[in-house]
């Protein structure tokens, strides 16, 4: 019995020691590349500051990237796997676009790891724009691309504005309620930016501060619910055993709620067809893609006339072919922008607001433009024009994007081995398979690029300030034929909120407004421990 006991013990030791050794073998991958790596810990890697909520991603970037200050290229490992963080703002510029056949694809996390072109299986998250890889991603920004150009952008623009008189005007009647108008930002503009998306994308008027509990705003919270614990595990399954992944058909999303937002696209498209409905939003824009009428107009020009952040079309999505798309990869795109919507813009104009209210010097020269381009258009409505020529507004956005950047980092995946080159004497292959990471909110807090990044400071967007930017180290939209084709309307969407707002309401610091702010220790998003409030005052 004792022998028994003793061989099953040397059993278990042995496979525990070739585990170990397996394990710590995955960690010995930078050994073999000129560069300095950042110490993993075995099983997790570099990330365990993020799966045991130790640290806010914003914070673990910037360690990350601090670790080795003078390295334009660094070593570190999600999981297991090995990481490339990119540190150089010229060689971000040369992988991202010079080389950028090399590097087309985001990481495969979205498609349970499979790395081919059809990836995306039936899965919105897998089939929109973001997650699509390959010739298939080509493609498809070049069916949409006609779609986000400023001419487009117009006639949008007064749905996007509608919904930015709406708030302002309940916050009024609110106000003259005798109501407080203390509010946490991050719900606020979830609901403004749910707004938005219902008219632009879907054609439904919805009001989600006079109507709390409305179904689609209800539907898109539960859609995108990242913050739970849950989330852990399923990206450790989908990112580690991509196998398992694939077998199952894992997704982020609850198969229902998917199931109902197909529904509401596909009965929406029916009944403009039977009804010959034609409106200015995404479904007519999917409508037209799936009769081949979407393209390019000859006389577009695609400039920055959105603001400096704005983003330009690459050749790739001014390309043609002729793909068919099926329904599913349609309805998909609409639920990128769903989430760009709903999610990441209202990151943006959350921590915008805070900025404002804890820099009153900045809000009252903001509301100074605001009120001279009111005394301008003598009683006639906002055009896009006209907010695109607010100069100080565009100089608030571009430094609120620069500070608090939803759009945290960049990946790559290499999709073909690459001789990596800095013409400083390092040189190796980045092979096939592996991510490279380019970290924005940390070079956007570098103090090389941008002194005192800790300071909110719009000046750094003026005219005469603008050419000492390095555009390499300012990439709030991304950065090459990758990068985000909807720019031009986030820009619109946050502009139209703020210039209603500030014209109306001062605001101010609340009682529960924290100073400095306490970031919640989220391993995917930027938000406030205990909500981020700010309360409007009604100007006299």
């Amino acid at each position: 019995m004792v022998s028994v006991d003793l061989f099953t013990t040397l059993c278990l030791g042995t496979v525990i020691v070739l585990v170990y050794h397996y394990l710590v073998k995955k960690y010995h991958y930078f050994l073999s590349k000129p560069i300095p790596c950042v110490k993993p810990t075995i099983l997790v890697g570099t990330s365990g500051p993020l799966l045991f909520r130790k640290r806010d991603l914003a914070t673990h970037m910037k360690v990350m990237y601090n670790a080795f200050p003078d390295a334009k290229i660094i070593g570190m490992y999600d999981l297991t796997s090995p990481i490339y963080m990119l540190r150089d703002p010229d060689m971000i510029k040369k992988l991202a676009i010079k080389d950028f056949d090399h590097f087309t694809d985001h990481g495969p996390y979205l498609t349970n790891g499979r790395t081919d072109d059809n990836a995306g299986g039936d899965s919105l998250f897998g089939n929109s724009l973001f997650a699509m890889r390959g010739q298939k991603w080509r493609d498809m920004r070049a069916t949409l691309s006609p779609a986000f150009t400023g001419s487009r952008m117009r006639p949008i623009f007064e749905l996007v504005t509608k919904c930015g008189r709406s708030m302002a005007t309940f916050f009024k009647e609110e106000a003259r309620a005798g109501r407080k108008l203390e509010y946490e930002m991050k719900d606020t503009f979830q609901r403004y930016g749910n707004d938005v998306i219902a008219t632009v994308a879907f054609g439904i008027e919805v009001d989600s501060m006079r109507d709390y509990n409305n179904e689609f705003f209800e539907m898109a919270t539960k859609m995108l619910s990242f913050s739970s614990w849950k989330m852990v595990p399923l990206m450790v399954i989908m990112r580690v055993l991509a196998a398992l992944g694939q077998k199952t058909n894992m997704d982020f999303m609850d198969s229902k709620l998917s199931d109902h937002f197909k529904k509401m696209i596909r009965d929406n498209m029916k009944q403009r067809e039977v009804n010959k409905i034609v409106r200015n939003d995404m479904i007519n824009i999917l409508m037209e893609v799936r009769n081949g009428s979407l393209k390019h107009r000859q006389d577009e020009q695609d400039t920055k006339d959105a603001g400096f952040a704005t983003v330009e079309e690459s050749s790739v999505g001014k390309t043609t072919h002729s793909r068919k798309w099926t329904d599913n990869e349609l309805f998909a795109q609409c639920f990128l922008f769903f989430i760009a919507g709903f999610d990441t813009a209202s990151t943006l104009m959350s921590f915008l607001a805070y900025e404002l209210s804890v820099n009153p010097e900045i809000q009252e020269r903001l509301h100074d433009e605001i009120r001279q381009t009111e005394d301008s258009l003598q009683s006639k409505p906002l055009s896009y024009e006209v907010l695109q020529k607010m100069q100080y507004l565009d100089q608030v956005v571009s430094e609120a994007l620069r500070k608090w950047s939803p759009n945290m980092q960049l990946d790559r995946y290499c999709r073909k081995d690459y001789l990596y080159d800095d013409n400083a004497g390092t040189r190796f292959v980045i092979e096939q398979g592996h991510m490279v990471v380019i970290p924005v909110i940390a070079m956007h807090h570098d103090p090389q690029y941008f002194p005192e990044p800790e300071r909110f400071d719009p000046e750094r967007f003026s005219e005469e300030n603008r050419s000492k930017i390095n555009t390499g180290a300012y990439l709030p939209f991304g950065v090459g034929p990758r990068n985000c084709i909807g720019s031009r309307l986030a820009l619109m969407e946050v502009k139209s909120i703020f210039y209603h707002l500030v014209r109306d309401f001062r605001l101010v610091l609340s009682e529960k407004t924290q100073v400095p702010l306490t970031m919640a220790k989220h391993p995917f998003a930027l938000l406030v421990e205990g909500g981020l409030w700010v309360e409007f005052k009604p100007r006299s």
